[in-house]
């Protein structure tokens, strides 16, 4: 028997085949799909994206089923355990993950799927109430607001210092981010910090020499 027979031997008899009834593999899919259906609903209600994908949220619960599928199949032989470990290196995902809580969703639902493909259910519902509790509790931390961009557009440049008289009046923090001069007058972009957005722009619009008014703002956050 040479070194490679040896090294066959003792993996193949080294791995417990194991006979999986009906039963327990209903019991853990059902587990999982509970569980997966308890992640769609937590990511409905605390997702704060612009727009809500529900094929995303729909397929990110799916996974966790198919996930203990998987695992649930990988204890049964090791053929099946090779064969997996191959088709799994060649696939490529390439769908981008805009917000980091989708990417805690999904490391969420698949450790879900492995966690109940192994038989551990009370780790996975614990997991799911401390995930909950966790992001329930962390997002009620407060949070400031990040400033607007005042952009202005002024056909004489001594019309600056009435701008920053109205903010100062108006108690309004700014900050000088741009400001560019030409012969057909001037234009500005101050970095504000308000809570009467309509009031600001309003009151600079309606001074003299003024030519147009934008306040954008974006959908960041700044520490606190």
């Amino acid at each position: 028997m040479n070194f490679g027979d040896v090294i066959k031997k003792s993996v193949l008899e080294g791995f417990t085949y194991s006979d999986l009834s009906t039963t327990k593999i209903l019991t853990t899919l059902l587990i999982t799909f509970a569980i997966a259906v308890y992640i769609f609903c937590v990511y409905k209600l605390v997702t704060k994206s612009a727009f809500y994908f529900k094929s995303f949220n729909v397929s990110m619960a799916i996974i966790s089923v198919v996930t203990a599928g998987i695992i649930l199949a990988m204890q049964s032989s090791i053929v099946i355990s090779l064969g997996m470990v191959g088709a799994l290196s060649i696939v490529r995902f390439r769908t981008a993950i805009k917000d980091p809580m989708d990417l805690l969703f999904l490391f969420w639902s698949i450790g879900t799927g492995i966690i109940c493909g192994a038989g551990l259910y009370k780790i996975a519902v614990i997991l799911a109430v401390l995930i909950t509790v966790g992001i329930l509790i962390l997002d009620l931390f407060p949070i400031r607001m990040s400033p607007y961009l005042l952009i202005i557009n002024a056909s004489s440049k001594e019309t600056e210092s009435e701008i920053k008289d109205t903010l100062k009046e108006m108690k309004v923090g700014y900050k000088l981010k741009s400001k560019n001069i030409t012969k057909e007058g001037m234009d500005l972009i101050l970095e504000v910090k308000t809570k009467q957005e309509t009031e600001v722009v309003d009151a600079i619009s309606e001074m003299e020499g003024i030519v147009a008014v934008s306040l954008l703002a974006h959908d960041g956050e700044i520490k606190g």
